[in-house]
């Protein structure tokens, strides 16, 4: 796909997830923004940062917006939908919980995989039966299903809207299942929806 304009993020909208952190389950969705130089693409590689002793992959769902949207309810976010994609929110975990806000720990290039293509997500499209798996050198770590998410996709899309104008070409990152954990040169990553696509990225070190 090509970079988008912006991609919006979630945080902790899998409980099971929130646990694992220690954190409390959010009373509205938690959003933030990776930059968009940090996406690479299937196949490229995510490079470690000298800054950060513990990246950590986050296997996601992500959306593609298909049309303007702003200030939306469930109905019409649902209508802008435009595709499905995997996403890899990498995350400098000692980074994010040393800073105050997350832009650093989530900003880093690389540190936003996209791939490997954009499955058309039409109006017949059931959301709620997605699901999303990370492996690491082949072993699964992570599984989740959308219909798990403390609010889902239309609620994400039309919570957002009301803060931001999303444009066409957007990415949103719906939040990532219980399992995360470190990344170490040599690695390689692998985010799936099933039917989707398979996204998968070798890890390196900083130069």
């Amino acid at each position: 796909m090509d970079r988008p304009g912006k991609i919006v993020c979630v945080g902790r909208n899998y409980r099971a997830h929130a646990d694992e952190l220690g954190h409390a389950v959010p009373k509205e969705p938690l959003i933030f923004l990776k930059p968009p130089s940090a996406v690479i693409a299937d196949g490229e590689a995510i490079v470690l940062p000298a800054a950060s002793r513990d990246v950590q992959h986050e296997g996601e769902i992500g959306v593609v917006l298909g049309s303007r949207l702003k200030a939306a309810d469930e109905r019409a976010a649902r209508a802008a939908v435009g595709g499905v994609v995997c996403v890899n929110d990498v995350t400098a975990r000692d980074l994010q919980n040393r800073d105050a806000q997350w832009t650093r720990a989530k900003g880093f290039d690389t540190f936003c995989p996209v791939g490997p293509r954009v499955l058309p997500a039409g109006p017949s499209f059931d959301l709620t039966g997605l699901e999303v798996l990370c492996r690491v050198n082949g072993a699964v770590r992570q599984h989740g299903r959308a219909q798990d998410m403390l609010f889902g996709i239309p609620a994400l899309l039309a919570y957002i809207s009301g803060v931001m104008t999303l444009e066409p070409g957007d990415l949103v990152a719906t939040g990532t299942p219980a399992g995360v954990g470190p990344l170490a040169p040599g690695d390689v990553v692998e985010v799936e929806i099933p039917g989707v696509g398979v996204l998968r990225n070798p890890v390196v070190a900083s130069a």
